[in-house]
């Protein structure tokens, strides 16, 4: 990785050496700067896990990534910088996804000045700064509380999220993983058509007091005192929306590639429609 490219991309001028500020600085720009996302997920041709791959996509704001991917390059930025970082098995529970670890989710912890943090860039609308890895600590992520406790599923943690968000919460188990422990789960992920990431096209991008979410064309930005949403409903908004609010401008996508994205999220928002008339 080309630390010191990365560190433009995501904002950051100069890292001293690890501490909990520095720790903090890095991962509140991470999130800020590099969008969660399934977008590259349309097209059916999947996407790497790599990280040396994924961080030069991020530099070149071809991409952003979801858990394997932002994880894996946080992970290795921050050994990079002299953090120790491990890996950890995990899985999320949304509305329609029952509580469950089985390394659909990347967990980073990382041990300094005597403590242990729970650092997460790929849950989307998860954590804007580390979190100490401590039953009952609760943090106000601006817009939103989240709290972390032992889990009830395996020996590890359960973040309980904010009931604003979409996500329910997560659980991680506390024994370290490798990186091949999530192949399976990336490889199915970002290429089924069952999956997902492939079925919704979405972003997410997290900001103090402020974030953003897209899924097809339904646009939703939370504040601390409301939630607004609106239906993007012309291509050439939809691709300002991704670029202006998402930082995620496409540089490599054709006009051919645009028109193509465009028909899917718009049938993907006409399905939805469907199903929820259908109820």
């Amino acid at each position: 990785m080309d630390t010191a490219a990365f560190l433009r991309r995501i904002g950051v001028a100069s890292h001293s050496g690890p501490s909990v500020e520095g720790l903090s600085e890095l991962h509140q720009a991470f999130v800020g700067a590099v969008p969660y996302e399934s977008v590259q997920y349309q097209f059916g041709q999947g996407g790497s896990m790599d990280p040396e791959v994924v961080a030069r996509r991020i530099i070149a704001r071809e991409a952003g990534g979801y858990c394997f991917q932002l994880n894996g390059v946080l992970a290795h930025l921050l050994t990079s910088l002299g953090y120790d970082v491990t890996l950890h098995r995990g899985g999320v529970q949304t509305a329609t996804r029952p509580a469950v670890v089985d390394a659909s989710h990347m967990v980073l912890t990382v041990v300094l000045d005597g403590g242990t943090w729970l650092v997460d860039a790929g849950l989307g609308d998860g954590l804007l700064t580390p979190m100490p890895l401590q039953a009952g600590a609760t943090a106000y992520q601006d817009p939103f509380t989240l709290t972390l406790r032992e889990s009830d599923l395996v020996d590890g943690w359960r973040l309980d999220h904010d009931p604003r968000a979409g996500l329910i919460g997560m659980d991680f188990e506390s024994a370290p993983a490798a990186f091949t422990n999530f192949e399976a789960q990336h490889k199915h992920l970002s290429l089924s058509p069952d999956s997902p990431f492939v079925r919704t096209c979405s972003a997410f991008l997290l900001r103090p007091g402020h974030m953003a979410s897209i899924r097809s064309v339904g646009l939703t930005q939370t504040y601390k005192d409301r939630i607004d949403n609106k239906i993007i409903d012309s291509q050439s908004e939809y691709y300002e929306v991704l670029a202006d609010i998402f930082q995620l401008p496409l540089p490599h996508y054709s006009a051919a590639d645009r028109d193509a994205l465009w028909r899917r999220v718009w049938t993907q928002y006409e399905n939805f429609l469907a199903a929820q008339q259908a109820n």
